[in-house]
């Protein structure tokens, strides 16, 4: 069957292609109507500008490689089930993780999570993957009600994280970005004081904020290692560091001894492929835990994606929406979204 999907075609270029792809699921695939898919800004930009640094595995970074197919967060609605297909039936509105922006994406049931809950749009749901990695962040740190949290970087991971953080019972949540905008989203979002890391007083400000002891869970999403450094300082002693956003360039700036040995502070990646695939663990859940437990959240109006969510665009419109991502990333709206059902 003939569908619609983008592509980043060289760097700094999407467009929307015709493609063709099976249609008859078989074994475990099932095949999704996709309604809507999220864009992960950090992580299609660094595709679509031809980032070398952008898989797990050094080999396959190497050389720079086109046409390269995002759009891991989506939802939609099954089609068709293959033989083997116990989770989901035809009708289903369904969590896609790791599908593509396309007009259908043929996955396997292990890919899907069914939403139960009548009352969370899809446009929301699309943007559940993507809720999942500051919420497998957290995780990580092994947080607890009462301690004190700080996100640095305010994308929608970080402002997530702020939701997230607020919902799980933290206390002070500090929101650390230079854009003001920001800033005052996380301030709405929940976040009890919100900072300028380029203020020279912003460590001294941040261990006052905390009576002077630091932070205890910290998760860092901006992906630079200065950044890195600065949340090492304010952390707690035996305080804990979520790596969340992906630092693609190597650094050495880190003061191991000082930052971390000495005060004992846990450094632990966060990347989303490091879960569990099958069973979830106190402090590591698969992503189908993770995703259910967010859709609950959801429900219950304990997260709100709505207010984050600044713009929709039929799929028709990604070339210029990824001009902007290319060539304008400090100005590029924090939730915007595809939507499938716009197609000409």
């Amino acid at each position: 069957m003939k569908t619609k999907q983008i592509l980043f075609t060289e760097p700094n270029v999407a467009r929307l292609v015709e493609t063709e792809i099976p249609d008859q699921p078989q074994d475990e695939e099932v095949l999704v109507a996709t309604r809507f898919t999220a864009i992960s800004t950090g992580t299609e930009r660094a595709n679509l500008i031809g980032e070398k640094n952008i898989s797990g595995l050094k080999a396959q970074c190497e050389e720079i490689r086109f046409p390269r197919a995002l759009g891991y967060s989506g939802a939609g609605l099954v089609e068709k089930v293959g033989p083997r297909v116990t989770s989901v039936e035809p009708g289903d509105r369904v969590v896609i993780y790791c599908g593509l922006h396309r007009q259908h994406n043929l996955v396997n049931q292990s890919q899907l999570v069914k939403i139960r809950q009548d009352s969370i749009p899809l446009i929301e749901a699309a943007f559940c993957v993507i809720a999942a990695f500051p919420l497998a962040g957290i995780r990580k740190t092994r947080f607890e009600i009462g301690e004190s949290a700080m996100v640095v970087g305010l994308g929608i991971l970080g402002l997530l994280a702020v939701q997230l953080y607020r919902a799980a019972g933290a206390v002070p949540v500090l929101a650390v970005d230079p854009n003001p905008d920001r800033r005052g989203l996380a301030r709405q979002q929940g976040a009890d004081y919100a900072l300028d890391p380029t203020e020279p007083d912003f460590v001294p400000t941040v261990k006052h904020l905390t009576q002077g002891a630091g932070v205890n869970s910290i998760v860092e999403v901006s992906g630079v290692a200065a950044a890195l450094c600065q949340a090492l300082d304010c952390a707690a002693r035996f305080g804990r560091v979520a790596l969340l956003g992906c630092t693609r360039t190597p650094d050495a700036s880190v003061d191991f001894y000082h930052q971390v040995h000495y005060p004992g502070v846990t450094l632990v990646g966060a990347h989303n492929l490091a879960r569990p695939h099958y069973e979830s663990y106190p402090g590591n859940w698969t992503f189908v835990d993770d995703c259910e437990a967010l859709l609950k959240l959801m429900a219950t109006g304990k997260l709100a994606l709505a207010p984050l969510i600044s713009e929709v665009h039929p799929p028709a419109e990604a070339p210029a929406v990824y001009q902007r991502l290319a060539y304008e990333p400090h100005h590029f709206p924090v939730g915007v979204a595809f939507d499938w059902t716009k197609l000409e």
